[in-house]
C-alpha cells in the first residue's frame, strides 16, 4: 500500500471520529468518492490502526442504524420546498 493512501486513510478515520460526519460529507471534504472513503475505513484502516478502526466501526454502525430516519427527513424537506402552498390558492367557481 502506498504511503499517501495510508496517510489519507488515517486522516479520514480521525476526521470521522472527531466530527462524526457521514461518509458522503467526508468524501466531499477529501475530494474522493464515497466508495473510496468506505473502503479506507472498513478494509484499510484495520490493518493500519486497529484501535482507530474500532472507533470508526461504532460510528459507522450508528449511522447505518439511523439512515432510514435521515432519508425520511431529507425526503420530507425536499417535498416541502417543491410543493406549492395550497392555502393561498384561490378557487374559482363556474356557474
Amino acid at each position: 500500500m502506498h504511503d499517501y493512501i495510508k496517510e489519507r486513510t488515517i486522516k479520514i478515520g480521525r476526521c470521522l471520529v472527531e466530527t462524526k460526519h457521514t461518509v458522503r460529507t467526508i468524501a466531499k471534504e477529501f475530494g474522493v468518492s464515497k466508495s473510496t472513503v468506505h473502503k479506507d475505513l472498513t478494509e484499510r484502516l484495520p490493518e493500519i490502526n486497529p484501535e482507530l478502526a474500532n472507533q470508526v466501526k461504532h460510528i459507522l454502525e450508528y449511522h447505518k442504524s439511523i439512515r432510514h430516519l435521515r432519508g425520511g427527513e431529507a425526503t420530507k424537506i425536499k417535498y416541502r420546498k417543491t410543493r406549492s402552498p395550497k392555502s393561498s390558492e384561490k378557487l374559482v367557481t363556474v356557474k
